[in-house]
């Protein structure tokens, strides 16, 4: 049978150490050294494994989401630290900020050094 309690999900990054400094010194998240010249990133009770690949190619779909309780601080406080957040137009549209103001969650979306899309998104 499959555990659940221990799943994990894992994408790819092309700089392990560049991805380490933004993931830790940037956003600001708990990291450690995994096995195979990988990088942890530990979200509470859960973790997502970066590993390196050379011939990485961005996933073109959002592969993380950080829940916040107030997204206009958090976008301004981000983009005080150099992170800069996606402009959609279209069935997707977001303001000047790069939130998406819906009758969901509002969501704004960013990318990692390896162009890997994150998203912040407040909850209603």
């Amino acid at each position: 049978m499959i555990k659940t309690t221990s799943a994990f999900s894992s994408y790819s990054v092309p700089d392990i150490e560049q991805a380490r400094r933004f993931y830790h010194d940037t956003l600001g998240l708990e990291v450690a050294k995994g096995e195979m010249g990988s990088l942890e990133l530990h979200l509470g009770d859960a973790h997502v494994l970066l590993y390196p690949k050379s011939d990485h190619e961005p996933a073109s779909f959002t592969v993380l989401n950080f829940p916040v309780d107030d997204i206009d601080a958090e976008v301004e406080r981000l983009g005080r630290l150099g992170v800069r957040f996606e402009h959609y137009e279209g069935a997707i549209r977001t303001d000047a900020k790069g939130i998406m103001r819906g009758p969901g969650p509002d969501i704004a979306w960013f990318k990692d050094p390896a162009g890997n899309i994150l998203s912040l998104l407040e909850p209603k």
